[in-house]
C-alpha cells in the first residue's frame, strides 16, 4: 500500500513537471495580437451534445452555442491522437499540449467508457475524437463583393440548426473559391482531439482568433444576431490592403485536406471542407476582418496577426 501511494506520487510530480513547462511554451506560442486590430465580422454555431438516448417523439438538433457537452468517461490508456498540419503554430501548439495532458492525467487516473445507464441500454456511441480545422485566407483588399457576401451570409443565416450551418459553410467555402485571383496568403490546419476536449479546445480557438479583433461589428452566433447601433458598417476604404477570413470547423468527420501551400490546394481544401455534411458538423465559426468603412489591415498587420500564413 505504502508503495503504491509513493508512487503516485511520483507520477504526479512527474506530470507536473512536463505539463507546467509545455503550457508555458504553448502559451507563448499561441498568443499572437496585433498591435492595431481593425474590427470584424463573426458567424457560426453548433452544439458539442453527446447523442441522446432514444426518446418517443425523437429529438433534434440544439443550436445556440457550443455549452452541454458531454462530460463522461476517459480516453483509455495508451491513447494516440493524430496530428496533421500543413502549416503549423498556433493551432498545433495547443492540440499537442491537450493530447499530451490527455494521455498523461489518463495514466494516473485510469481509462474507461461512461457506464451503461441503470445495467440496461448502453449509452449512445460518442465519437471517440473531433477533427479540429482551420483555414485562413488573405486575400487583396478589392474583393469588396466578399465582404457584402460575408454580410448577406450573416443577415440571413440560420446558425441555429445543423442544416443551416452546412449551409452556412457551404456558401463561405463558395464566396472565397469564386475569387482565387484575389488570393495571396494562406494557411490550413487540422488535428484531432478527444471529444470530450472538443468544446473547451474550439472555444480557444475561436477566443485566439477574436481576440485579433477590435470589435464585432457584423455578428450571427447560435441564432442570435448582434450589430452596434454605433457601427459605421461598410466595404473597406480605399486605403485597406487585405481581407483576411477565417474558417474554424469541428467535425466528426474524417481529415484528409490538401492543405494550402499552393493556390490548387488551397483551392482542394476548401472544397473538401464545404462538402461536409451536417450530420458530421459539430461547430462552425467564420471570422473576417476588417469589416468597418476606414478600417486598414496592412501587409505588416496581417503578417503580425496571422504568423502562419503563407505567401501563394
Amino acid at each position: 500500500m505504502a508503495v503504491s501511494v509513493r508512487n503516485q506520487s511520483w507520477t504526479r510530480r512527474l506530470l507536473a513537471a512536463v505539463l507546467v513547462p509545455l503550457v508555458v511554451i504553448s502559451l507563448g506560442l499561441i498568443s499572437a495580437e496585433p498591435a492595431d486590430a481593425a474590427r470584424g465580422g463573426r458567424m457560426g454555431g453548433g452544439s458539442f451534445r453527446a447523442p441522446s438516448m432514444p426518446r418517443s417523439g425523437g429529438g433534434g438538433y440544439r443550436g445556440g452555442g457550443y455549452g452541454g457537452g458531454y462530460r463522461g468517461g476517459g480516453f483509455g490508456f495508451p491513447f494516440i491522437i493524430p496530428i496533421f498540419g500543413f502549416g503549423g503554430g498556433g493551432l498545433f501548439g495547443l492540440l499537442i499540449l491537450m493530447a499530451v495532458a490527455g494521455v498523461l492525467v489518463n495514466a494516473v487516473r485510469g481509462g474507461g467508457g461512461a457506464p451503461s445507464i441503470g445495467g440496461g441500454s448502453p449509452m449512445p456511441a460518442v465519437p471517440s475524437k473531433v477533427n479540429m480545422i482551420q483555414v485562413q485566407v488573405g486575400m487583396l483588399a478589392s474583393a469588396k463583393s466578399l465582404q457584402e457576401d460575408l454580410r448577406r451570409l450573416a443577415a440571413s443565416s440560420d446558425t441555429s440548426s445543423s442544416s443551416g450551418l452546412q449551409r452556412l459553410l457551404q456558401e463561405s467555402t463558395l464566396a472565397l473559391l469564386r475569387q482565387p485571383e484575389l488570393w495571396v496568403y494562406a494557411n490550413a490546419e487540422s488535428g484531432s482531439v478527444p471529444f470530450s476536449s472538443a468544446e473547451s479546445t474550439f472555444n480557444r480557438l475561436s477566443m485566439n482568433e477574436r481576440s485579433k479583433l477590435d470589435a464585432e461589428l457584423t455578428s450571427n452566433v447560435g441564432g442570435q444576431s448582434i450589430s452596434s447601433a454605433s457601427a459605421n458598417v461598410g466595404e473597406a476604404d480605399a486605403t485597406n490592403e487585405f481581407i483576411v477570413v477565417t474558417l474554424l470547423v469541428a467535425s466528426t468527420a474524417a481529415a484528409s485536406l490538401k492543405g494550402a501551400s499552393t493556390g490548387e490546394d488551397l483551392r482542394q481544401t476548401l472544397r473538401i471542407l464545404g462538402s461536409t455534411a451536417s450530420s458530421e458538423l459539430m461547430a462552425l465559426e467564420v471570422i473576417w476582418q476588417p469589416e468597418g468603412r476606414g478600417d486598414v489591415l496592412s501587409s505588416e498587420e496581417l503578417l503580425t496577426a496571422y504568423p502562419n500564413l503563407q505567401h501563394l
